[in-house]
């Protein structure tokens, strides 16, 4: 267990960039985890990029948990897959930092959670593959950029329907709720680690679980934009990560 003040466990947060900044490059990401995580009870502590694997550790060392969070899309080299033509912005540092802290993470037991990017990553890291475009590889499904286009990402998008009995489903007290949508990758094939706990009405994956021992939940919705004002329920999320973060 690491050093923390009050017993209140360190959330490590990588570090997404801004290429655009005028103080360029920056690294950072967006409040709204940070005041979810803070609200919970954590403390949340930022990773920054970086090619040396002696920082890299130290960062690691210090945290009781991870969480990954939204951002530029995942290089598809990592699962052995062709740039798709519409693939956005990639960031190989980015990648090779959080997929190195997420197998060690799952290795030692140490929470994971991964939002929108974050849950990409996490079933990359673990062996899982991505739809690169979801408009044009799967073109008969729901919008799943209709948050984005409404430039309001607490709009609620579309249903999610959640298996009976999944950790996320007992946090948030339902089996059917209503999201936000801002993402056009998605999970393909599902890492031999996580197992499917929800879809949207299309059939496009939304929420895994680990099947091992330490505890991994990944989601594609944003609950960081949610908790505040659309949907309160997503507190308890980061309420009940925060707390198996306390306990490791």
């Amino acid at each position: 267990m690491s050093n923390r003040p009050a017993g209140r466990p360190i959330i490590g947060i990588p570090c997404s960039s801004y290429p655009d900044s005028w103080f360029t490059p920056a690294n950072g990401n967006a409040i709204s985890y940070l005041r979810a995580l803070e609200a919970a009870g954590g403390i949340p502590a930022l990773i920054h990029q970086t090619r040396d694997a002696e920082v890299l550790d130290a960062h690691y060392q210090r945290c009781d948990a991870l969480l990954f969070a939204g951002g530029e899309d995942v290089g598809p080299a990592h699962y052995a897959a062709a740039p798709h033509p519409q693939l956005g912005p990639i960031n190989p540092v980015q990648d090779e930092n959080e997929i190195a802290l997420a197998r060690r993470a799952v290795a030692d037991g140490k929470p994971l959670l991964g939002i929108c990017r974050g849950v990409q990553l996490l079933n990359v890291a673990l062996g899982g593959t991505l739809y690169q475009d979801l408009p044009s590889e799967r073109p008969d499904g729901l919008n799943h950029s209709a948050s984005t286009e409404q430039h309001d990402m607490s709009f609620l998008a579309h249903p999610l329907a959640l298996t009976n009995g999944c950790w996320l489903a007992e946090q948030l007290g339902a089996h059917e709720l209503l999201v936000n949508s801002l993402h056009h990758q998605a999970l393909h094939t599902i890492a031999p680690g996580l197992r499917v706990v929800g879809r949207a009405p299309d059939g496009v994956v939304e929420a895994v679980e680990g099947i091992g021992p330490g505890f991994v939940l990944g989601v594609q919705c944003h609950p960081e934009e949610l908790w505040e004002r659309a949907d309160p329920r997503w507190a308890r999320v980061f309420a009940g990560f925060v707390a198996l973060a306390g306990r490791v």
